[in-house]
């Protein structure tokens, strides 16, 4: 009988010699993980899928040591924890489908010398064009005109009530990083003027930065979250911060929800302390609180800023690159490091 391979359902073959011309053992983490990228790792490696096991700890303690590689993304659903990577003792790689990688544990992956990569760049045009399509859906109120219409209320109440003008406002970007500078270009071109916040300058850009979030939030007709999750920006959005952005500002989130302090959003919206938001990401993803959804002046989208047919395929792309790239002794194309 020759050497025992692992096929992309999760169960053995003999393959002979087959499986010596397959460099990696993959483990994909879950069924999150787009097909295009599912294909092209099983035409290139032999892949294992935690999800299709029965018993996914179980499998990890008897096949763990014999995985090289974990594929995964950085949503809250998949990710890597420090208790995953340790279950995987021989692991050198994690590369991730996404730009944001807070529930990846960068720390323990890096005390085992395991690279990790994500994917940045690829989906900055469709993040920033989500980011600018909340923002005029909020200030205009499109959503909330659409169900005015379709409710009837168009003929039976007249005209709808005046909105909010988005030509000549101050769009302030927390994080001017790829994304913040693409909505930065889409929001130039709707004649706004750009004021931003970043822990480090940016000499290359012609925008004002402010030194402090409150300085920038008490200027911001809008604030745009375009910051990294994670420790170090948990709750970075709370009272004090919504109380500074005042009754005429709206609150945008393109980043990740952990970044805004849910319950303080709520209660400055109760509160008319901030005008609405536009939010497409939330602390507790799929669950959105129902003080969130049954308002008008907040306009609530599912975590679909990248989520374009084109930026799909260019992330599952990239993220096979750097496997590719790594598994033939090669420097990954976006590598992840500790900030």
């Amino acid at each position: 009988m020759g050497d025992e391979q692992q096929t992309s359902a999760g169960t053995y073959k003999s393959q002979g010699e087959n499986h010596a011309s397959k460099p990696f053992n993959v483990l994909l983490k879950g069924p999150l993980l787009p097909q295009r990228l599912q294909d092209n790792l099983d035409a290139h490696f032999t892949t294992f899928r935690l999800w299709q096991q029965d018993d996914s700890e179980a499998w990890l303690a008897e096949h763990g040591s014999q995985i090289d590689a974990l594929v995964t993304s950085g949503n809250a659903l998949m990710g890597a924890s420090a208790a995953l990577i340790a279950q995987l003792p021989n692991l050198k790689v994690i590369c991730s489908n996404g730009v944001g990688y807070d529930a990846i544990d960068i720390a323990a992956a890096e005390t085992r010398g395991i690279v990790v990569t994500n994917t940045p760049g690829v989906l900055n045009s469709c993040v920033a064009d989500t980011g600018m399509a909340l923002m005029l859906d909020v200030a205009r109120r499109i959503s909330a005109a659409d169900r005015y219409v379709r409710a009837g209320s168009w003929q039976s109440q007249g005209r709808y009530p005046l909105t909010t003008k988005v030509g000549g406002k101050v769009c302030g970007i927390v994080g001017l990083g790829g994304i913040g500078k693409a909505l930065a270009k889409r929001a130039q071109a709707f004649d706004m003027d750009i004021h931003f916040y970043n822990p480090r300058s940016r000499p290359d850009v012609p925008y004002q930065r402010h030194d402090s979030l409150l300085s920038l939030a008490k200027q911001a007709d809008f604030l745009v979250l375009t910051i990294p999750g994670g420790a170090a920006t948990h709750h970075l959005i709370n009272a004090e911060v919504l109380r500074a952005l005042g009754p005429q500002g709206f609150l945008i989130n393109i980043a990740r929800g952990s970044v805004v302090d849910e319950q303080a959003l709520i209660a400055a919206l109760e509160a008319s302390e901030i005008a609405g938001a536009g939010l497409d990401v939330f602390e507790q993803e799929p669950a959105v609180p129902a003080a969130l959804r049954q308002r008008d002046d907040v306009v609530i989208t599912p975590h679909l800023a990248s989520s374009t047919i084109e930026t799909m395929a260019a992330m599952a792309d990239l993220v096979f690159e750097n496997l590719l790239a790594f598994s033939q002794g090669e420097a990954v194309l976006t590598r992840v490091v500790s900030r």
